[in-house]
């Protein structure tokens, strides 16, 4: 059974929170650039062999920070955090996915390079989203937003691609700078799926590969995507299919797992490079 669509303007006041909590986090990220900051490492081990997944103290105060506001204005909802475990809302159908910081070893390093990430999922469909970026088209820093059924803006205003067709390769996004040889494109590896998700939706990537995304990555972005009339695909089974929903992953007792343990490679971009893409992976 197809669920019904949501009230425009319920999508509405989704997608103007989304930007709100994106544009604060970014607000929050900025007053710390040039700091020095606490980092540690989600694989580390007692020699420090595993130096993977830096996680700084700005990504922990922004979740919290996003956590708090989304308690006091949707208080059913749920949340699905980088940073924290904590559900407060596991029946409800709407899940916010949040990435306070994508990109976090860019930004530890101080690459210019990182994003903030909303999401809005209806019963595990991406219907809106914000993501604040360091950069953008408009050479400068601010949030990108759709919803389902809208259309993309940059900090409120209209974005309407035109591409140049003096322009004979264009630029994809891939895990691994190896790929993309004998393709139409040059590769570029930004450390960043959100930024990524922004880039393909307002032109700057004709397509991106993910080849392990979480959640939070990439709901943010995938209403993005959508709303420029892009494609998202899945790989399911070794074959590549349309995207419709995030699965949450079945357990080995049969009973439905965690939306958190999603975890399966993607491809956006237009839709003929898209599907050569897929061809090629």
């Amino acid at each position: 059974m197809v669920a019904a669509p949501l009230p425009a303007d319920q999508l509405a006041e989704m997608e103007r929170t989304a930007v709100e909590l994106a544009r604060l986090a970014g607000a929050e990220i900025q007053t710390t650039l040039g700091k020095v900051l606490a980092v540690e490492y989600k694989g580390e081990t007692a020699e420090g062999a595993l130096l993977r997944d830096p996680v700084s103290e700005v990504d922990h105060n922004v979740e919290m920070l996003i956590r708090g506001r989304l308690a006091d204005r949707f208080p059913g909802h749920d949340i699905l955090g980088e940073e924290s475990e904590e559900r407060p809302g596991r029946d409800s159908d709407f899940v916010w996915a949040i990435d306070p910081i994508d990109g976090t070893a860019n930004f530890v390093n101080g690459f210019p390079l990182f994003a903030a990430s909303i999401g809005v999922l209806h019963r595990h469909r991406p219907v809106a989203g914000a993501i604040w970026c360091s950069a953008s088209h408009a050479l400068r820093a601010g949030v990108y937003h759709a919803r389902a059924g809208g259309r993309l803006h940059f900090e409120g205003e209209r974005i309407d691609h035109i591409g140049n067709p003096t322009v004979r390769r264009w630029l994809a996004g891939e895990p691994e700078l190896t790929s993309g040889q004998g393709l139409p494109w040059d590769v570029r590896k930004t450390g960043s799926a959100a930024i990524e998700c922004a880039f393909v939706a307002a032109g700057l990537l004709r397509v991106a590969r993910f080849a392990r995304p979480n959640v939070w990555d990439v709901a943010g972005g995938l209403p993005l995507v959508r709303a420029t009339g892009g494609t998202v695909l899945t790989q399911v089974d070794g074959a590549w299919e349309e995207f419709d929903r995030f699965e949450a992953v079945v357990d080995g007792t049969g009973k439905l797992g965690d939306l958190r343990h999603w975890c399966r490679p993607l491809i956006i971009g237009d839709a003929e490079a898209a599907k050569l893409m897929a061809r090629s992976a």
